[in-house]
């Protein structure tokens, strides 16, 4: 007979089980200490622990032979069959290469859209979808269902799933979904143990049909987590969330098995009667009936300002529980970007975390290689692929890694140094003068030789892929890693699954379904073993915690979608007799009641605000909140006063939890040892910019490395011009003893040669070289009118050294220096620059705030300094207001002042301008973004 337990007590975490233990004792006393004959579905493994713990407990003797505890496809996978059955990933290609050849999706992924399909055709054949013999008259029931007349998007619709589900079904064999309906309905042949199925909500349609079958044989016992929840008077306020679908109380029967741990009559009507009221009525039907049912003590929510804080509240929150003696804590994530960091926080706390959900393959470091080495063949061999692929620490896996990434070193040094952007025999060529480099090169060009080919079969392209990983060491790599492990298993079971089939792909084909591939599976290490675990919100049904932990619960992710596909809108699939959203929705209503229930307590994180506006709870949880504030005087918030302390009192000494956290603007200082004793003017500037980077550039010298120019910047084009004007003052001193056609002449060749060798690999330069030749007739003007009030070319692209004091020089190159033709120890440099003369007024405007003219002129002992802006026509001279010679005497006494500060400790703050911080490369070190909001 199919019956529904009664309705226990929820006093504690365990309740619920041993509600269910004590069921299972008592009718089957006769038969105890062996219970071997009596069968439990479980909703997972996890649960199995916690019941056999109950059963013991609750029985009161020293030994007991257990029930067989299973899960429904555990037990389903556990049963022999005699037919073979065809893979998903065939099933998907045969849909693939359906869509292909009928061209009904030309400008789409057609791996998606198959995969898509196939979750529709699975759908229909779960729930025993039978559509009809005509392709008209299934457009007819579309017709009834959409309410609307046939147009041509329904007609092919109609006609691409008839089509396609015919197809798919009417070669006879069995697949996934088939097979384990088929596999159920066996073992409901030969039902004869009772049966007790564990839920918190609404069977699948397979499972269902199994159960009705089974009990024809055999008694079933249906125990509905949720149902007994909703019975409980200490979780009335939760009822808001997923209210009974009936009022009914269930059969006297029922009530029977477990009288005495039910609720009173009376209490149970009160709670039924909460299902027909308003909110506000509900909170006075709680406040009336149920004044101690406030969840208080067990339940809050938090607000973070931030990614980085929620994360970090979580990550805090989990280290006070541990403290606290807590042995079972759960961290359900809903969004995966905040349980990423919150593992990592966790991780540099040394507190390890059991993972039951997995990442994708798509996203782990063993199919990174694997899909940089296919980026770099698609790209013939583009630098940034190749450099990306050959600090993998899987690549070249029979070298010794220290060798391997001085290797590595040395042809990056290599490429960056003469800007090659791709073509492998390029870098061979490069590499002539190192055998090593040259080696690790031609094992490349081995292995991509193994993927040169136009077309392949799937299995011919993994075979391939196989073995050239297996020539650049990436197969050894990937041997000697859990995930690498499980990652060569898949190849190698997709490899095997696809062996038969003839349909030829191209490598742009193929890797678009291998990427889909292992964006549909997971790893799990199963190799950890803690007390935290993260998790979702279906695996935790049934299961107890101490602690739980919910993040990531805003508008966007719970509910989350039902992953339905684009197929028929909600009428359409109610008519078919397929799922709708509401049904899915509803399952995750029950699963959090439970979830609720069954824990200890529960802290619930979410971001309140995202790029500065405001970032809703998850409705379901906004009305929990909502009623237990009418009810009981509480919106279960802790405040931001009450966490942010907590965040800032984190950082626990000692190995166990040490974690380090930028809180407020970093003031490093400089060990004596590491302060420079050279700078240049750049530097200088850096250092009164922002003297955190200057710290970050200079002291910890981690400037960025020089990159390979893909294209013509302006830095690039000011470079030319620099040279230019340098070539041209050495050809012609003095302007004025020549002819202006003549001189505008010369700059032109003198241009044209200087532009041509980039002129051949980059069509941009040609338009740069445009650009300068526009500002040659101004140019000319000024250098004439220069000349014309006395001044005179002396030098350019003077380099320079200067020793400010024992332990600081100062070194660099000025543009141009120029003198007076009279001969009076009038000195001026100049600095030319490509841009616009007012943005340059705005650089002098406070003295010493750039020092770039200051020093030069020091170094030269100049009375005047200036920049020459060149911008298109205009060529200006930008000059200091104040005086040089005192202005460049006060620049190197603070520099001076300020070095002897920093060799004494002082800090360097980052103080930096928005200007300054707005191109700096530094700012993930001093992460002002978090900071400067505190």
């Amino acid at each position: 007979m199919l019956s529904t337990i009664p309705h226990g007590s929820a006093s504690s975490t365990t309740a619920f089980v041993d509600s269910v233990a004590r069921l299972i004792l008592s009718q089957h006393s006769q038969r105890m200490p062996d219970l071997r004959r009596v069968r439990i579905v479980l909703p997972n493994n996890h649960v199995a622990l916690s019941l056999a713990q109950s059963l013991v407990h609750q029985a009161g003797v020293s030994a007991i032979l257990l029930p067989q505890m299973v899960t429904l496809r555990d037990w389903a996978h556990s049963t022999a069959t005699t037919l073979p059955v065809v893979p998903d990933t065939c099933r998907i290609l045969n849909l693939y290469q359906a869509l292909r050849v009928r061209r009904w999706f030309p400008d789409a992924d057609l791996w998606v859209v198959a995969n898509e399909l196939l979750v529709l055709l699975d759908e229909l054949t779960q729930y025993h979808v039978a559509l009809p013999q005509d392709e008209d008259e299934f457009i007819s029931q579309l017709e009834r269902a959409y309410q609307a007349k046939r147009g041509i998007a329904m007609q092919f619709e109609a006609r691409l799933v008839y089509e396609l589900w015919y197809a798919m079904s009417s070669n006879g064999e069995l697949d996934t979904a088939r097979d384990y309906q088929q596999r159920l309905a066996g073992i409901a042949q030969q039902a004869e143990l009772p049966l007790y199925v564990l839920l918190t909500s609404d069977l699948e349609a397979p499972e269902a049909r199994f159960l009705e079958a089974y009990r024809e044989r055999a008694p079933v016992v249906i125990i509905n987590l949720c149902e007994m929840v909703l019975r409980q008077p200490e979780c009335a306020a939760m009822r808001v969330i997923a209210p009974a679908q009936t009022g009914k109380l269930g059969s006297s029967q029922e009530n029977s098995w477990m009288a005495s741990d039910c609720p009173p009559l009376g209490v149970q009507e009160r709670l039924v009667e909460m299902d027909s009221l308003s909110l506000r009525e509900q909170a006075a039907h709680l406040k009336r009936y149920f004044p101690d049912a406030s969840l208080g003590m067990r339940l809050s929510f938090f607000g973070a300002r931030s990614l980085e804080e929620e994360a970090r509240a979580a990550e805090v929150q989990v280290r006070r529980w541990l403290l606290a003696g807590k042995k079972k804590i759960a961290i359900v994530a809903y969004d995966r970007i905040v349980a990423r960091r919150v593992c990592a926080l966790l991780g540099r706390a040394d507190v390890l975390v059991r993972d039951e959900v997995g990442w994708k393959f798509s996203t782990l470091s063993v199919s990174t290689v694997l899909i940089r080495w296919l980026d770099t063949l698609q790209s013939d061999f583009y630098y940034q692929n190749l450099l990306d692929l050959l600090k993998s620490a899987f690549i070249f896996s029979d070298q010794s890694a220290p060798e391997r990434k001085q290797t590595v070193y040395q042809l990056e040094q290599l490429i960056r140094r003469h800007g090659i952007v791709r073509d492998l025999d390029a870098f061979i060529g490069l590499a002539r003068d190192s055998v090593e480099i040259r080696t690790m090169l031609m094992q490349l060009r081995q292995a991509e030789r193994v993927l040169h080919k136009k077309s392949d079969t799937i299995s011919g392209w993994l075979r391939a892929l196989y073995v050239s990983l297996e020539a650049i060491g990436i197969v050894q790599g990937l041997k000697v890693d859990v995930a690498g492990i499980r990652l060569l298993q898949l190849l190698e079971g997709w490899q095997c699954e696809l062996r038969t089939d003839n349909t030829r792909l191209s490598l742009t084909e193929w890797r678009c379904w291998l990427m889909q591939q292992l964006d549909a599976h997971t790893f799990c290490d199963s190799g950890i073993d803690s007390p935290v675990v993260l998790t979702h919100l279906a695996a935790t049904r049934w299961r107890c915690f101490d602690a739980v932990l919910m993040i990531g619960c805003d508008d966007t992710h719970l509910p989350t979608s039902d992953g339905g596909g684009p197929w028929f809108n909600e009428a359409v699939r109610a008519s078919l007799g397929l799922p709708t959203r509401e049904a899915h929705l509803r399952r995750q209503r029950d699963d959090l009641l439970a979830l609720l229930a069954m824990s200890g307590t529960v802290v619930i994180t979410w971001q309140a605000n995202k790029n500065g506006e405001e970032n809703l709870l998850s409705p379901y949880l906004e009305m929990l909140r909502s009623l237990h504030d009418l009810t009981y005087g509480d919106d279960l918030t802790t405040s931001g006063a009450v966490w942010r302390p907590l965040l800032e009192g984190a950082q626990v000494a000692g190995p166990e939890f040490a974690l380090p956290h930028v809180s407020a603007m970093p003031l490093p200082v400089a060990a004596h040892e590491l302060v420079p004793r050279r700078i240049s003017a750049s530097g200088y500037n850096s250092l009164m910019a922002c003297p955190y980077q200057f710290y970050a550039r200079y002291i910890l010298r981690l400037n960025e490395i020089d990159e390979v120019r893909e294209g013509i910047e302006k830095r690039d084009y000011g470079g030319w011009v620099h040279e230019i004007l340098h070539r041209f003052h050495e050809r012609h001193p003095q302007l004025a003893e020549h002819d202006r056609e003549d001189l505008r002449l010369s700059m032109e060749r003198i241009s044209d040669e200087i532009f041509e060798p980039v002129m051949g690999n980059d069509f941009l330069a040609r338009a740069w070289l445009l650009r300068w030749k526009k500002s040659i007739h101004a140019y000319l003007d000024a250098q004439l009118n220069r000349e014309s009030s006395g001044w005179r070319y002396r030098e350019g692209e003077t380099p320079f050294e200067l020793a400010l004091a024992d332990d600081l020089t100062m070194h660099g190159r000025v543009d141009r220096v120029d003198i007076m033709a009279d001969g009076s120890d009038g000195v001026c440099v100049l600095d030319y620059k490509m841009t616009g003369a007012n943005t340059l007024r705005n650089k002098l405007k406070e003295a010493g705030e750039d020092v770039q003219l200051a020093c030069y002129a020091y170094v030269h002992k100049a009375s005047t300094a200036a920049f020459i802006s060149i911008e298109k026509d205009k060529v200006v001279a930008v000059a200091p207001q104040q005086d040089v010679g005192e202005l460049a005497g006060s620049n190197i006494q603070r520099l001076l002042e300020v070095f002897t500060q920093m060799r004494g400790g002082a800090a360097l703050p980052a103080h930096g301008t928005r200007d300054a911080c707005k191109y700096c490369e530094m700012h993930g070190l001093c992460r002002k973004s978090e900071w400067s909001t505190l």
